[in-house]
């Protein structure tokens, strides 16, 4: 069975308004279209009209499955930027605000933050400086949250892991050097989007080079720091550690590494790498040679759900990640 066979299913159940400021892409209106197409989404293709409406025509799309939305709409605009301005916690004025919305992106996150839209994918054009800073002005983070992270769902060929071969790791891509503070929050946002996806109960293994005080150092601390915070924090959560990688998803291996009773080790099926040196490196190695596909990232701690996928991702892979986006959506309105 596919890693993203149940949620399709659940993303079929309640399709979410997904808006696209990149569809004059080939690859991400391909994308959207599919998706649209069997019934997983509603696309809002955000950008030049009637230039959208021609590449539809020209894919030979069916043009009635998207909503168009043009950023030169001057009567909608205005709509969006007085019920944004309207509302409570919001920085910037009108005359700023409009200024941003000559950017598909900007213009997208109004239209989501006002709940026109349920996502805002983005990430072809666009790069990850792009988005997480249009994403923090316009949409803001969420209370008690100062530091944007994400994880990845990676579906490894031969691992036979607690969950088969789905493994959650993060973060691979944002956060550079997260203190025991933030680590314990990437970790917290990790279980929770989790279980929200895949109605895993999450077991999440916080990594380092040591194993219970098998090593020494503040990198190691760092971590072990991190645990007692997630664990004060979110008590209910399975957040143990500090482990080496392999007591923390090989139950022969924590036999020996962890004498002690934990609801993890040897069974964690999401993995909290330290750092992005380890995160970056680990979640390459996992797909050069594990031949892993990685869906993602997806990006933990704003208010609503922002998509920032890969400039050099597969349309299959687009897909993936904008059900998944449509999926976390969801459940956040439930």
């Amino acid at each position: 069975m596919s890693i993203l066979d149940g949620i399709y299913k659940k993303a079929k159940l309640n399709p979410q308004k997904v808006a696209f400021p990149e569809a004059d892409n080939w690859k991400m209106l391909q994308a959207a279209y599919e998706t649209a197409k069997d019934g997983y989404i509603t696309p809002i293709l955000v950008g030049n009209s009637s230039l959208l409406r021609d590449l539809c025509i020209e894919k030979g799309y069916d043009c009635s499955i998207f909503r168009f939305v043009d950023i030169q709409d001057k009567e909608y605009k205005e709509k969006l930027i007085n019920i944004y301005v309207s509302q409570e916690g919001r920085f910037l004025k009108e005359k700023a605000l409009n200024r941003r919305m000559e950017d598909p992106l900007y213009f997208a996150m109004v239209m989501q933050a006002v709940e026109e839209a349920d996502v805002t994918f983005a990430g072809i054009n666009y790069t990850t400086g792009d988005v997480l800073m249009a994403g923090q002005m316009i949409i803001g983070l969420q209370q008690g949250v100062s530091t944007i992270s994400s994880i990845g769902i990676c579906d490894i060929p031969g691992y036979e892991g607690s969950e088969g071969s789905i493994l959650a790791v993060g973060d691979s891509a944002v956060c550079t050097n997260p203190d025991a503070e933030q680590l314990a929050n990437i970790a917290i946002e990790a279980c929770d989007t989790v279980k929200a996806l895949f109605d895993w109960e999450p077991r999440c293994a916080m990594v380092s080079y040591s194993t219970l005080g098998s090593g020494q150092g503040e990198l190691a601390e760092k971590v072990v720091e991190a645990v007692k915070i997630a664990n004060e924090k979110r008590p209910e959560l399975a957040i143990d550690g500090e482990f080496q990688l392999d007591a923390a998803i090989n139950p022969l291996v924590a036999q020996k590494k962890v004498l002690r009773e934990s609801k993890v080790a040897g069974r964690a099926n999401i993995i909290i790498w330290p750092d992005l040196n380890v995160g970056n490196i680990g979640v390459k190695l996992l797909q050069q040679f594990g031949h892993a596909n990685a869906y993602g990232p997806l990006l933990l701690g704003f208010n609503k759900v922002i998509c920032d996928c890969s400039r050099g991702a597969p349309v299959d892979e687009i897909k993936g990640n904008i059900v998944i986006s449509s999926v976390r959506a969801a459940a956040l309105t439930m």
